[in-house]
């Protein structure tokens, strides 16, 4: 492969990605921001509807309940007001249990908060039923389909048994209600140090016939939640349904399927963010009938992650039967993650975190990271020694790389001699072609096979900045107090001295925030292109040129310690391949390329008239 058609390949490739980068950076939010805005309108004049009566599934098995949508709340203050509720007290969490209902609908994260300030709010996960983000989980019973037993519901007024009334890691809350028809049902909360809560249902049968009701669990979900749209990262409704395996849908689509059915399965799911997570797990050997839903109701929109056991439990008249099941509600943090997928037996848990299609490579990319993390005490210092350890290791693929690229270059002279030579007859050109690459002992693919195979590698590290709780709100040095956000400052404010907010401009306003190490990345990108000479053709001359521009104003919005990585990276492939082809005898030329690039071009001589 000589270097004219590689450079076209990767015009073709960048330019490709430079397409993609304007769906999903910009076109993509700006979409997403105008549909949240309207959906938020409609959802603040919904009315009240009560729970809906529990559906079948397509076997003739109960379903979960439909999500219900009560009465609109002005704020979070207000529907926290509306109800009794116990207090869940924790290191990890705080929050409550709404007495009515018996949901786990207020749930906040105090080991995060919402921006880097100390004083800033801790981060909320779960919302109250009533608001226009309400996101709660529900535990419940469903009856058998024809049946006339009264099951608590959404609506249901329960009261708190015995002197606990509040729920802390070494202490449980049993909720109880009675239906005044025989029979007396329990919902008993623990929690433990970090974001898995148990949750046991009893019910004690005081009548005089056997029923026989169906366990469920669900997370309800109203709005349109606001997602990064980034395309290495699913946010959204997730699980792992025994042999179908990882099952997801983003918000979008599951609007337009409205509901999807997995019957006689096993497993758990939920509703993933970025960072959080929430997520119903049966015990694993249990089989049930899940269900990703969409509905409407009144204008408002819900998603709902939801199943319902296939074997119903059995309450002998004058007996009392329990049930255990699981929620966890909390961050995606790794670690605390696989406790419980070992502990517990949950079916790969470790999914909660999207690990990316190179997961092989991603998870032990992040343990790399979080050890250096230990060891160098910042990050920021954990990137790069990371993008350091990962380009020794491949230092010998780079070296043939850039060693075959060398021996082209070398050649250069004789292929456009033999180009000139044989400019008429294409086969003879190319038997030429390979004589010479023969005598020479070039492989002209070799530059391009170790190239290929880095890429799965980066790639991995890429996805672990990106997706990693670890960097959110992780300062580095200087101006960046949080890698996981854009860098602060802006050109186009002359870094804060001008008071005014071009983001917002209409149409431009997306490309106008370039902070300094965007700009710096783009400097780096730039320098490494000059290593080379320009190519001849002034197209491909002139995509390479503004290649750098181009990424520097789609990277302005990434988060810092993406920005970084990849500024290191170019950083130290150009010093990487300015020693490797010095060591192959090959001219780099680099001061004289970049003034090349600043030195007006003489205009091409007109044609003279005969």
């Amino acid at each position: 492969m000589n270097s004219d058609n590689r450079n076209v390949i990767l015009a073709v490739v960048l330019s490709m990605i430079v397409l993609f980068g304007w769906q999903f950076f910009i076109a993509g939010p700006q979409l997403e921001q105008a549909q949240r805005q309207a959906e938020i309108a409609a959802q603040q004049q919904a009315e009240a509807e009560q729970l809906a009566v529990p559906a079948t599934n397509p076997d003739g098995t109960a379903a979960a309940p439909a999500a219900d949508a009560p009465l609109v709340f002005a704020d979070t203050a207000t529907a926290l007001a509306a109800s009794e509720r116990v207090a869940i007290s924790t290191a990890d969490l705080e929050g409550s249990i709404n007495l009515t209902g018996a949901r786990i609908d207020d749930l906040r994260l105090r080991q995060y908060r919402e921006t880097t300030e100390p004083d800033s709010a801790i981060v909320t996960l779960l919302k109250p039923a009533g608001l226009p983000d309400a996101y709660f989980v529900e535990q419940g019973w469903a009856a058998a389909a024809g049946s006339t037993v009264a099951v608590p519901d959404g609506q249901s007024v329960w009261t708190v048994e015995g002197d606990n009334a509040s729920l802390t890691a070494g202490t449980p809350v049993t909720l109880v209600y009675d239906n005044g028809a025989g029979l007396i049902f329990r919902r008993t909360f623990a929690v433990d140090d970090y974001y898995l809560f148990t949750v046991t249902q009893s019910v004690e049968n005081t009548g005089t016939g056997d029923v026989a009701l169906f366990p469920y669990s669900r997370v309800v979900r109203h709005g349109n939640p606001k997602v990064q749209n980034f395309f290495i990262q699913h946010e959204g409704p997730i699980g792992v349904l025994g042999t179908n395996n990882y099952v997801a849908r983003k918000y979008g689509d599951l609007q337009n399927e409205r509901q999807v059915d997995w019957a006689s399965t096993s497993g758990w799911l939920g509703i993933a963010d970025k960072y959080w997570a929430t997520a119903v797990l049966p015990n694993p050997e249990a089989t049930i009938n899940a269900r990703f839903s969409f509905t409407q109701p009144n204008g408002t929109n819900v998603f709902q992650t939801s199943y319902v056991e296939t074997q119903p439990v059995m309450v002998p008249a004058g007996g009392t039967v329990s049930h255990e099941a699981h929620v966890f509600a909390g961050a995606k943090e790794d670690r605390v993650i696989n406790t419980y997928q070992e502990t517990y037996g949950f079916d790969r848990l470790d999914l909660l975190i999207d690990w990316g299609w190179f997961h092989f490579l991603t998870k032990p990319m992040h343990w790399l990271l979080v050890t250096l993390f230990g060891i160098l005490g910042n990050f920021g210092l954990a990137i790069l020694a990371v993008t350091v350890i990962v380009k020794a290791i491949f230092f010998p693929l780079a070296n043939r790389s850039y060693a075959s690229m060398a021996a082209m270059r070398r050649v250069q002279p004789e292929m456009k001699a033999l180009q000139e030579r044989f400019k008429d007859d294409r086969a003879a050109q190319q038997q030429a072609m390979m004589e010479l690459y023969k005598k020479e002992k070039i492989n002209p693919l070799s530059g391009c096979w170790p190239i290929l195979i880095q890429i799965p590698v980066f790639f991995a590290l890429y996805t672990v900045i990106f997706i990693s709780i670890e960097m959110r709100h992780a300062p580095f040095f200087g101006w960046i107090q949080d890698l996981a956000a854009p860098d602060p400052t802006n050109i186009f404010t002359l870094f804060g001295l001008i008071p005014w907010n071009p983001t917002a401009l209409p149409i431009i306003g997306s490309f106008l925030h370039l902070g300094v190490w965007p700009v710096i990345m783009g400097i780096t990108m730039w320098v490494q292109m000059r290593l080379n000479p320009p190519p001849p053709d002034p197209t491909q001359a002139a995509i390479f040129n503004w290649m750098p521009v181009i990424f520097t104003f789609m990277l302005g919005t990434f988060p810092a310690g993406l920005v970084i990585y990849w500024a290191w990276n170019n950083t130290l492939s150009i010093a990487q391949q300015w020693f490797i082809m010095k060591r192959h005898g090959v001219e780099v030329n680099l001061l004289g390329n970049i003034m090349d690039a600043f030195r007006r071009k003489p205009k091409p001589a007109e044609p003279t008239k005969s």
